[in-house]
């Protein structure tokens, strides 16, 4: 910290921004988390600069040095997980369990990838024509332009920034401006572990002149996002116009298909923890809950029970299990679509009510809809709240159908006691992923993931399908001499 500001971090400098913002506790209001750097222009383009002036060497490094510096972030992350995860949870507003769990995942998230650098594969092949061979190898990008969303300030930064190094990019970051606390520690981690300079650097600030400085940059040869749908097609459109290889990951309106054989309390729980936990501030949140007849009354009844047993409060306080909203402005957009759903015809079961709380802040009790159609704007439009919606079918043909009517496909989710229909809804669920008698939200750090249609575009994050998007493939014919 530099004149009581978390400054960005340029070439292996801390380096003050031309403003700075305060960092806000949405559990506390009066609770200021930090005061971070907000870079301009021309910071933004330093760091940009320093990356591209780093890349020959790092790019050349050997698989060693890369595998040891990673190894030591992703220990030092779980050895500092109940501080970091008490960071996450101030700054972000998940209740503290959450937060330490996340930070445990970066750290995971770290020592997989340093794994990764020793293991990047090739092949060698023959030739159709005598004396040739053949070496297919993966090689770096180069500059890799990294823009992460805010309801995961330490786990997604994490499945970016660790396979972009294991495999010998360079680094320019920009963490969501709500929440730059768990970037920046990530940032001193490197620093600490001995990253060469340039290799990373981290740049806090608006969108606007920051992630427009990247997106725009010859200089950027990949940029990985994950945000929303709106921003994530304008850097689609910016990116391919300037030849930059792009990955997106935009957002979901998830279904949760519940039949009449399913298991009461699996189903149940299923939703309370896929729609709600997190605040329901989750890309794979099950918002769309589809109930065959059967089972709906019993389901809509357990589940509001449920929902208005749970202890909504500041996420540092013990036994919260759903913490705020995470700023003003996403608060004001779930109770927009609180009212949207009443207007059109959503029955209000329960929820829905800003809450008071011994402290100020964003709080929200998570608000269930039944009677509601396809058609609406709740069944179609992502909220990114604690809001879902019931849509009643009356058996599983209607359910694939309805599970499958939008524009998104990220994660699909059905809860039954039938193997046939589990897997007739695992080859035919139009998603990228596939729960069967589990939440939609909730994924391994070692396998891919992403979704299909609008919810994402270009190859997977994450296990080793990252190596599809973070090198490029070089063939080599070699004839003998």
């Amino acid at each position: 910290m530099i004149d009581n500001q978390y400054p960005n971090y340029i070439n292996g400098e801390w380096v003050l921004g031309a403003s700075a913002q305060n960092n806000i506790n949405p559990s506390d209001l009066s609770d200021v988390v930090g005061r971070y750097a907000q870079a301009d222009a021309a910071q933004a383009e330093a760091a940009i600069t320093a990356a591209h002036d780093a890349f020959p060497a790092w790019s050349t490094s050997t698989v060693q040095r890369r595998f040891d510096i990673l190894d030591s972030v992703g220990s030092a992350i779980l050895a500092q997980k109940d501080a970091l995860g008490r960071l996450l949870s101030r700054e972000e507003g998940k209740p503290l369990a959450e937060g330490i769990g996340e930070a445990m995942r970066a750290g995971y998230i770290f020592k997989f990838f340093a794994g990764e650098a020793l293991r990047i594969e090739g092949q060698h092949v023959g030739s159709v024509r005598p004396g040739v061979d053949i070496d297919v190898t993966r090689e770096p990008l180069g500059v890799i332009g990294l823009i992460a969303p805010w309801n995961f300030p330490i786990a997604i930064p994490a499945w970016k920034i660790a396979p972009a190094l294991a495999f010998g990019n360079c680094v320019v970051m920009k963490p969501a401006d709500l929440v730059p606390g768990c970037s920046w520690e990530i940032a001193r981690l490197l620093h600490e572990a001995g990253l060469p300079k340039g290799v990373f650097n981290l740049i806090m600030g608006r969108g606007s002149v920051v992630g427009e400085a990247i997106v725009s940059s010859p200089k950027i040869s990949a940029i990985s996002f994950t945000g929303s749908v709106s921003t994530g097609r304008s850097i689609g459109a910016k990116a391919f116009a300037t030849g930059k290889k792009v990955q997106l990951e935009m957002g979901g309106k998830n279904p949760l298909v519940v039949l009449d054989d399913a298991n009461l309390t699996v189903a149940v729980d299923a939703a309370l923890n896929g729609s709600f936990f997190s605040t329901g501030q989750r890309c794979t949140a099950s918002s769309r809950l589809i109930v065959t007849d059967g089972i709906h009354d019993k389901f809509v009844a357990a589940l509001s029970e449920k929902l208005q047993a749970l202890k909504i409060d500041n996420a540092l306080k013990a036994g919260t299990e759903m913490g705020p909203v995470a700023s003003e402005s996403q608060l004001e957009q779930d109770l927009n679509y609180i009212n949207i759903a009443r207007e059109e015809g959503g029955k209000l079961v329960c929820g829905g009510e800003r809450l008071n709380r011994e402290t100020e802040g964003y709080y929200l009790s998570p608000a269930l809809f039944t009677e509601t159609a396809q058609t609406m704007r709740i069944n179609r439009e992502e909220v990114f709240g604690p809001v879902a919606s019931v849509v009643r079918v009356k058996d599983y043909e209607t359910a694939l159908l309805a599970a499958n009517d939008t524009e998104f496909g990220l994660s699909s989710g059905i809860c039954t006691s039938s193997l046939k229909y589990a897997t007739h809804f695992k080859r035919h669920a139009q998603a990228g992923m596939v729960m069967i008698n589990l939440p939609t939200a909730g994924v391994d750090y070692h396998v891919p993931f992403g979704g299909r249609k609008g919810s994402s575009y270009g190859p997977r994050e994450q296990g080793r399908y990252a190596a599809e998007f973070y090198t490029t493939v070089k063939t080599t014919y070699q004839a003998a001499p």
